[in-house]
Protein backbone atom coordinates (compact mmCIF):
# COMPACT_ATOMS: atom_id res chain seq x y z
CA UNK A 1 0.00 0.00 0.00
CA UNK A 2 2.87 2.32 0.89
CA UNK A 3 4.68 1.77 -2.52
CA UNK A 4 1.74 2.18 -4.11
CA UNK A 5 1.05 5.89 -2.20
CA UNK A 6 4.35 6.71 -3.09
CA UNK A 7 4.13 6.55 -7.07
CA UNK A 8 1.04 7.76 -7.42
CA UNK A 9 2.66 10.93 -5.80
CA UNK A 10 5.67 10.93 -8.04
CA UNK A 11 3.32 10.46 -11.11
CA UNK A 12 1.50 13.80 -9.80
CA UNK A 13 4.93 15.57 -9.32
CA UNK A 14 5.17 14.27 -12.50
CA UNK A 15 2.01 16.24 -14.23
CA UNK A 16 2.77 19.26 -12.32
CA UNK A 17 6.06 20.02 -13.71
CA UNK A 18 4.84 19.18 -17.31
CA UNK A 19 2.31 21.67 -16.80
CA UNK A 20 4.82 24.06 -15.65
CA UNK A 21 7.11 23.74 -19.09
CA UNK A 22 3.91 24.46 -20.77
CA UNK A 23 3.31 27.25 -19.14
CA UNK A 24 6.86 28.30 -19.93
CA UNK A 25 6.45 27.48 -23.71
CA UNK A 26 2.84 29.85 -24.06
CA UNK A 27 4.81 32.58 -23.22
CA UNK A 28 7.14 32.14 -26.29
CA UNK A 29 4.99 31.66 -28.96
CA UNK A 30 1.35 32.49 -29.95
CA UNK A 31 -1.68 31.10 -28.64
CA UNK A 32 -1.43 28.37 -30.79
CA UNK A 33 1.45 27.61 -29.99
CA UNK A 34 3.17 28.29 -33.31
CA UNK A 35 6.70 30.31 -34.20
CA UNK A 36 7.22 32.23 -37.18
CA UNK A 37 10.56 32.75 -39.43
CA UNK A 38 10.69 36.25 -41.23
CA UNK A 39 13.01 36.91 -43.74
CA UNK A 40 13.88 40.71 -44.27
CA UNK A 41 15.95 41.90 -47.14
CA UNK A 42 16.86 45.47 -47.82
CA UNK A 43 18.31 46.82 -50.79
CA UNK A 44 21.10 48.75 -49.52
CA UNK A 45 21.96 50.65 -46.27
CA UNK A 46 20.34 54.24 -46.05
CA UNK A 47 17.75 56.29 -43.17
CA UNK A 48 15.34 55.65 -44.85
CA UNK A 49 15.04 52.18 -45.92
CA UNK A 50 16.56 51.56 -41.84
CA UNK A 51 14.01 53.01 -40.60
CA UNK A 52 11.31 50.95 -42.58
CA UNK A 53 13.04 47.99 -41.48
CA UNK A 54 12.82 49.10 -37.85
CA UNK A 55 9.03 49.51 -37.57
CA UNK A 56 8.44 46.61 -39.76
CA UNK A 57 10.60 44.58 -36.71
CA UNK A 58 8.86 46.83 -33.75
CA UNK A 59 5.22 45.97 -34.95
CA UNK A 60 5.74 41.95 -34.65
CA UNK A 61 7.62 41.91 -31.93
CA UNK A 62 4.65 43.47 -30.23
CA UNK A 63 1.98 41.54 -31.79
CA UNK A 64 4.35 38.10 -31.27
CA UNK A 65 6.69 38.78 -28.82
CA UNK A 66 9.46 35.95 -28.91
CA UNK A 67 6.78 34.06 -31.44
CA UNK A 68 8.86 35.45 -34.72
CA UNK A 69 12.21 35.24 -35.42
CA UNK A 70 14.18 37.75 -37.70
CA UNK A 71 16.85 36.86 -40.76
CA UNK A 72 17.92 40.81 -41.58
CA UNK A 73 20.35 40.75 -44.84
CA UNK A 74 21.00 43.73 -46.55
CA UNK A 75 22.19 43.65 -50.31
CA UNK A 76 24.34 46.57 -50.10
CA UNK A 77 22.40 48.13 -53.80
CA UNK A 78 23.50 45.01 -55.32
CA UNK A 79 20.97 42.83 -57.67
CA UNK A 80 22.93 39.86 -57.71
CA UNK A 81 23.09 40.17 -53.66
CA UNK A 82 19.26 40.23 -53.85
CA UNK A 83 18.95 37.31 -55.92
CA UNK A 84 21.29 35.22 -53.54
CA UNK A 85 19.69 36.50 -50.36
CA UNK A 86 15.91 35.83 -51.58
CA UNK A 87 17.34 32.35 -52.84
CA UNK A 88 18.40 31.62 -49.34
CA UNK A 89 14.84 32.56 -47.85
CA UNK A 90 13.50 30.22 -50.04
CA UNK A 91 15.85 27.39 -49.52
CA UNK A 92 15.54 27.58 -45.58
CA UNK A 93 11.57 27.87 -46.01
CA UNK A 94 10.69 31.26 -44.18
CA UNK A 95 6.93 31.59 -43.73
CA UNK A 96 7.61 35.48 -44.93
CA UNK A 97 9.63 37.81 -46.48
CA UNK A 98 9.96 41.58 -46.16
CA UNK A 99 11.23 43.07 -49.26
CA UNK A 100 12.36 46.62 -48.46
CA UNK A 101 12.86 48.27 -52.14
CA UNK A 102 12.54 48.35 -55.37
CA UNK A 103 15.05 45.78 -56.88
CA UNK A 104 14.54 43.74 -53.33
CA UNK A 105 11.04 43.51 -54.11
CA UNK A 106 11.66 42.11 -57.50
CA UNK A 107 14.12 39.91 -56.49
CA UNK A 108 11.77 38.17 -54.35
CA UNK A 109 9.11 38.06 -56.94
CA UNK A 110 11.19 35.98 -59.15
CA UNK A 111 12.16 33.70 -56.47
CA UNK A 112 9.18 32.49 -54.93
CA UNK A 113 5.42 32.20 -56.17
CA UNK A 114 4.21 30.22 -52.75
CA UNK A 115 5.97 32.41 -50.04
CA UNK A 116 3.99 35.37 -48.88
CA UNK A 117 5.95 38.73 -50.20
CA UNK A 118 5.09 41.88 -48.08
CA UNK A 119 7.37 44.99 -49.97
CA UNK A 120 8.35 48.09 -47.90
CA UNK A 121 9.75 51.92 -49.55
CA UNK A 122 8.07 50.85 -53.03
CA UNK A 123 6.80 53.93 -54.57
CA UNK A 124 4.12 52.77 -57.21
CA UNK A 125 4.06 48.49 -57.56
CA UNK A 126 2.45 48.53 -61.08
CA UNK A 127 5.41 49.70 -62.05
CA UNK A 128 7.85 47.56 -59.40
CA UNK A 129 6.28 44.22 -60.87
CA UNK A 130 5.31 45.41 -64.53
CA UNK A 131 1.46 45.19 -63.70
CA UNK A 132 -0.78 46.85 -66.31
CA UNK A 133 -3.66 48.82 -65.04
CA UNK A 134 -2.69 48.16 -62.07
CA UNK A 135 -5.57 48.62 -59.27
CA UNK A 136 -4.42 48.51 -55.62
CA UNK A 137 -3.69 44.54 -55.44
CA UNK A 138 -1.26 42.22 -56.96
CA UNK A 139 -3.23 39.36 -57.54
CA UNK A 140 -0.43 37.14 -56.75
CA UNK A 141 1.20 36.66 -53.43
CA UNK A 142 2.61 40.15 -53.34
CA UNK A 143 1.62 42.93 -51.34
CA UNK A 144 2.60 46.01 -49.40
CA UNK A 145 2.81 49.87 -48.48
CA UNK A 146 4.26 52.64 -50.66
CA UNK A 147 6.71 55.60 -49.76
CA UNK A 148 4.60 57.72 -52.42
CA UNK A 149 4.20 61.27 -51.68
CA UNK A 150 1.85 63.20 -53.64
CA UNK A 151 4.14 64.24 -56.71
CA UNK A 152 1.48 67.29 -57.47
CA UNK A 153 2.22 68.88 -54.58
CA UNK A 154 6.16 68.13 -55.05
CA UNK A 155 5.93 70.15 -58.08
CA UNK A 156 3.87 72.54 -56.23
CA UNK A 157 6.65 73.00 -53.62
CA UNK A 158 9.24 73.63 -56.78
CA UNK A 159 6.70 76.91 -57.60
CA UNK A 160 6.35 78.00 -53.85
CA UNK A 161 10.41 78.16 -53.49
CA UNK A 162 11.49 79.28 -56.88
CA UNK A 163 8.55 80.96 -58.87
CA UNK A 164 11.26 82.73 -61.21
CA UNK A 165 13.40 79.53 -61.92
CA UNK A 166 13.64 78.58 -65.51
CA UNK A 167 14.80 75.58 -65.94
CA UNK A 168 14.59 72.66 -63.07
CA UNK A 169 16.92 69.31 -63.61
CA UNK A 170 15.48 65.90 -62.52
CA UNK A 171 18.22 63.63 -61.08
CA UNK A 172 17.58 59.92 -60.91
CA UNK A 173 18.93 56.70 -60.77
CA UNK A 174 17.83 54.83 -63.87
CA UNK A 175 18.28 51.26 -62.87
CA UNK A 176 15.05 52.30 -60.45
CA UNK A 177 12.41 52.35 -62.49
CA UNK A 178 9.89 53.97 -60.00
CA UNK A 179 12.66 57.01 -60.03
CA UNK A 180 12.00 57.32 -63.94
CA UNK A 181 8.28 56.88 -62.49
CA UNK A 182 8.53 59.89 -60.51
CA UNK A 183 10.33 62.09 -62.57
CA UNK A 184 8.03 61.48 -65.59
CA UNK A 185 4.99 62.66 -63.80
CA UNK A 186 6.65 65.43 -61.79
CA UNK A 187 7.76 66.93 -65.07
CA UNK A 188 4.50 67.24 -66.44
CA UNK A 189 3.03 68.93 -63.65
CA UNK A 190 6.12 71.34 -63.90
CA UNK A 191 5.54 72.01 -67.49
CA UNK A 192 2.25 72.99 -66.88
CA UNK A 193 3.65 75.23 -64.31
CA UNK A 194 5.33 76.45 -67.24
CA UNK A 195 9.11 75.85 -66.30
CA UNK A 196 11.50 73.93 -68.95
CA UNK A 197 12.42 70.49 -68.15
CA UNK A 198 15.50 68.32 -68.66
CA UNK A 199 16.20 64.71 -66.80
CA UNK A 200 19.35 64.01 -65.76
CA UNK A 201 19.89 59.95 -65.35
CA UNK A 202 22.85 58.30 -64.10
CA UNK A 203 23.21 54.39 -63.87
CA UNK A 204 25.10 53.96 -60.57
CA UNK A 205 27.03 55.79 -58.06
CA UNK A 206 29.98 55.79 -60.14
CA UNK A 207 28.82 57.99 -62.70
CA UNK A 208 26.48 60.10 -60.10
CA UNK A 209 29.18 62.74 -59.52
CA UNK A 210 29.80 64.10 -63.23
CA UNK A 211 26.06 63.73 -63.98
CA UNK A 212 25.14 65.76 -61.07
CA UNK A 213 27.57 68.21 -62.37
CA UNK A 214 26.25 68.88 -65.70
CA UNK A 215 22.67 68.91 -64.15
CA UNK A 216 23.75 71.50 -61.27
CA UNK A 217 25.73 73.40 -63.92
CA UNK A 218 22.66 73.67 -66.43
CA UNK A 219 19.54 73.73 -64.26
CA UNK A 220 18.24 76.41 -61.83
CA UNK A 221 16.99 74.30 -59.30
CA UNK A 222 17.11 70.36 -59.10
CA UNK A 223 14.20 67.51 -58.20
CA UNK A 224 15.46 64.60 -56.95
CA UNK A 225 12.74 61.87 -56.15
CA UNK A 226 12.82 58.95 -53.92
CA UNK A 227 15.73 57.61 -55.03
CA UNK A 228 17.95 54.30 -53.46
CA UNK A 229 20.79 55.36 -55.30
CA UNK A 230 21.12 59.20 -54.63
CA UNK A 231 19.74 58.55 -50.73
CA UNK A 232 22.74 57.06 -50.76
CA UNK A 233 25.14 59.64 -52.26
CA UNK A 234 22.84 62.57 -51.04
CA UNK A 235 25.89 64.41 -48.92
CA UNK A 236 27.92 63.98 -52.56
CA UNK A 237 25.00 65.55 -54.32
CA UNK A 238 24.78 68.33 -51.58
CA UNK A 239 28.36 68.96 -52.03
CA UNK A 240 28.28 69.46 -55.68
CA UNK A 241 24.95 71.68 -55.73
CA UNK A 242 26.16 74.08 -52.81
CA UNK A 243 29.50 74.22 -55.11
CA UNK A 244 27.22 75.39 -57.33
CA UNK A 245 24.51 77.14 -55.80
CA UNK A 246 21.89 75.04 -57.53
CA UNK A 247 19.28 74.34 -54.69
CA UNK A 248 17.22 70.97 -54.68
CA UNK A 249 13.62 69.74 -53.78
CA UNK A 250 14.01 66.54 -52.42
CA UNK A 251 11.23 63.52 -52.35
CA UNK A 252 12.25 62.57 -49.26
CA UNK A 253 13.50 63.49 -45.73
CA UNK A 254 16.83 61.25 -45.71
CA UNK A 255 17.88 62.56 -49.12
CA UNK A 256 16.74 66.40 -48.33
CA UNK A 257 18.86 65.71 -45.32
CA UNK A 258 21.90 65.64 -47.31
CA UNK A 259 21.67 68.04 -50.03
CA UNK A 260 17.78 69.43 -50.05
CA UNK A 261 16.82 72.64 -49.28
CA UNK A 262 12.79 70.95 -48.48
CA UNK A 263 10.46 67.79 -49.19
CA UNK A 264 7.03 66.49 -48.92
CA UNK A 265 8.13 63.69 -47.18
CA UNK A 266 6.63 60.44 -45.42
CA UNK A 267 7.87 58.76 -42.10
CA UNK A 268 9.11 55.59 -43.49
CA UNK A 269 9.15 54.08 -39.53
CA UNK A 270 5.46 54.07 -39.88
CA UNK A 271 5.17 52.61 -43.38
CA UNK A 272 7.34 50.02 -42.01
CA UNK A 273 5.29 49.13 -38.66
CA UNK A 274 2.05 49.34 -41.03
CA UNK A 275 3.80 46.80 -42.90
CA UNK A 276 4.37 44.76 -39.85
CA UNK A 277 0.35 44.83 -39.17
CA UNK A 278 -0.19 43.51 -42.25
CA UNK A 279 2.34 40.77 -41.75
CA UNK A 280 0.55 39.64 -38.59
CA UNK A 281 -2.84 39.36 -40.52
CA UNK A 282 -1.45 37.02 -42.86
CA UNK A 283 0.88 34.42 -40.47
CA UNK A 284 -1.96 34.34 -37.93
CA UNK A 285 -5.00 34.95 -39.49
CA UNK A 286 -4.57 33.74 -42.75
CA UNK A 287 -4.88 37.13 -44.69
CA UNK A 288 -4.12 36.33 -48.69
CA UNK A 289 -1.52 39.03 -49.89
CA UNK A 290 -3.22 38.44 -53.59
CA UNK A 291 -6.40 40.36 -52.04
CA UNK A 292 -5.05 42.87 -49.83
CA UNK A 293 -5.17 46.43 -50.64
CA UNK A 294 -1.55 48.24 -51.02
CA UNK A 295 -1.45 50.83 -48.02
CA UNK A 296 -0.23 54.33 -48.10
CA UNK A 297 1.01 57.02 -45.89
CA UNK A 298 -1.10 58.60 -43.39
CA UNK A 299 0.13 61.67 -43.62
CA UNK A 300 3.01 63.72 -45.37
CA UNK A 301 4.67 66.44 -43.93
CA UNK A 302 6.59 69.66 -45.61
CA UNK A 303 10.21 70.14 -44.20
CA UNK A 304 13.25 72.28 -44.43
CA UNK A 305 16.76 71.89 -44.54
CA UNK A 306 18.26 74.99 -42.22
CA UNK A 307 21.75 74.12 -42.83
CA UNK A 308 21.25 73.86 -46.56
CA UNK A 309 18.90 76.98 -46.57
CA UNK A 310 21.21 79.08 -44.67
CA UNK A 311 24.68 78.01 -47.15
CA UNK A 312 22.08 79.36 -49.88
CA UNK A 313 20.55 82.18 -48.60
CA UNK A 314 16.99 80.96 -48.58
CA UNK A 315 14.19 81.46 -46.01
CA UNK A 316 11.47 78.29 -45.37
CA UNK A 317 7.82 79.70 -46.50
CA UNK A 318 5.30 79.48 -43.36
CA UNK A 319 4.63 75.64 -42.52
CA UNK A 320 7.58 74.01 -42.89
CA UNK A 321 9.40 72.02 -40.25
CA UNK A 322 13.01 71.59 -39.76
CA UNK A 323 14.47 68.38 -40.65
CA UNK A 324 16.15 66.35 -37.57
CA UNK A 325 19.25 65.77 -37.21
Amino acid sequence: LLSGVMALSLAACGGSQDDAVSDDNTDDTTADGKTYTVGIIQQQQHVALDAATEGFQDALKELLGDSVTFDPQNASGDSANCSTIVGGFVSAGVDLIMANGTTALQAAMAATEEIPILGTSITEYGVALGIDGFTGTTGTNISGTSDLAPLDQQAAMVQEWFPDAGTVGLLYCSAEPNSKYQVDTVQGYLEEMGYTCKQFSFSDSNDLSAVATTACAESDVLYVPTDNTAANNSELIGNISLDSGTPVIAGEEGICKGCGVATLTISYYDIGYKTGEMAYEILVNGANPAEMPIEYAPQFTAKYNPTMCEALGLTAPDGYEAVTE
